[in-house]
């Protein structure tokens, strides 16, 4: 095997692969059956779950399971960090959008594609402090907080920190989901998934 088939294979990516295809075939499914429902918000639920679920995927391939070699390596580990990481996001990106397509305002594709986004970018983040295996956590905390406390919520503020619940074309959402996954990948491809200890 040579280069990129091996560390492929090392970070499991086959299954991260597999997986992120589930994931697009449950949010077709779970969006199909809420076509009968008159109200366009019901579909928050799928367009705030399926980025979680992708970037819980994308989460626990950044585990590495040899991290002390790692930092041997003679070569900078950083590009094929953010290779994967940018591969994997914009593969969900444009999967998961399958999941609302014909349902443009104000829950469509753009939402979809900004919480996948934003959703990796936490995630990455939280994989450099607390792992790969817990890096799902935090997304899945804030934004499942949001979606039970966000009704009723007004201002020119909620749409900053409470992006996920955004319609598609609110910019200050897509400002901070940008934000969020930049600051995320680059922590992330500098620094790596914090090492965790293994299991005996």
């Amino acid at each position: 095997m040579n280069g990129p088939l091996l560390y492929a294979r090392s970070r499991a990516l086959p299954v991260a692969l597999a997986a992120l295809a589930a994931t697009t075939a449950f949010a077709v499914w779970a969006a199909g059956q809420l076509d009968g429902s008159p109200d366009p918000y019901h579909r928050v639920a799928i367009v705030t779950s399926a980025p979680l679920l992708a970037s819980a995927v994308i989460g626990a391939s950044l585990y590495s399971a040899s991290a002390e070699l790692d930092g041997t390596a003679v070569r900078p580990w950083w590009p094929r960090r953010l290779a994967q990481l940018a591969v994997l996001t914009a593969l969900a990106a444009a999967l998961l959008p399958l999941a609302v397509l014909g349902h443009s305002a104000p829950l469509g594709p753009s939402a979809v594609v900004r919480n996948t986004l934003g959703c990796t970018g936490v995630t990455a983040a939280a994989a450099v402090l607390l792992g790969a295996r817990l890096s799902w956590l935090p997304a899945f905390a804030y934004v499942s907080a949001l979606y039970v406390g966000f009704h009723g919520v007004r201002g020119r503020g909620a749409t900053v920190w409470a992006w996920p619940m955004q319609p598609g074309a609110e910019r200050g959402a897509w400002a901070t989901a940008l934000a969020v996954f930049a600051m995320g990948t680059a922590w992330y491809a500098v620094r790596g998934a914090r090492p965790e200890r293994q299991r005996t």
